[in-house]
């Protein structure tokens, strides 16, 4: 009897022993602990890839749409703030579907380009419309065309660094100054 239970435990060291040599599965469950930060940080670059192209896209709609009112056609037209919208929408391509639910203009006449601006993100919870004009003067006027894009984001790395006004989307904000063509 002493000699089979002596011989159980070598057996039993031997199964312990190969069985923590044993590496099958090794590769499924470091995969498992590493798969969720690896998809979360790639569609986060998914995503921040997603904002950049928006933001070019607006930048150019902002541009090509503002060169409206520096010519005089908008003042010619006697163009709207939502005529403008939809201009400006419409130059948007693939993004254009509800741009105009998520798009806020500003259009003012400047006395200087070195004066600032109102800030409708000032306070920093919340985007205050009310401060946003529509105006695009006259032959000679320095105006400042401002648009602002609310882009929702999904991946909370992005959420967390581009949210300035913690409703979990970014406002992408385009720009352009000049002064209106003469008539």
């Amino acid at each position: 009897m002493a000699r089979a239970t002596s011989q159980s435990r070598k057996t039993f060291t031997r199964r312990k022993r190969s069985w923590l040599r044993n590496r099958d599965g090794s590769a499924a469950i470091e995969f498992a602990l590493i798969a969720l930060p690896f998809f979360l940080m790639m569609f986060a670059l998914l995503e921040l890839g997603m904002v950049f192209v928006v933001d070019s896209v607006l930048a150019n709609a902002t541009f090509e749409t503002g060169r409206l009112v520096r010519t005089g056609q908008a003042g010619a037209a006697g163009m709207t703030r939502e005529q403008f919208k939809t201009d400006l929408c419409s130059r948007m391509s693939i993004f254009s579907a509800d741009c105009e639910d998520r798009l806020s203009v500003d259009v003012r006449v400047i006395p200087a380009f070195n004066e600032p601006l109102p800030d409708p993100m000032q306070d920093g919870e919340t985007f205050n419309e009310g401060a946003l004009d529509f105006n695009y003067g006259v032959a000679g006027s320095l105006v400042v065309v401002r648009v602002w894009y609310r882009q929702p984001l999904i991946t909370t790395y992005l959420s967390q660094g581009l949210s300035r006004l913690g409703d979990g989307s970014a406002r992408l904000m385009s720009t352009t100054a000049f002064r209106n063509e003469p008539a």
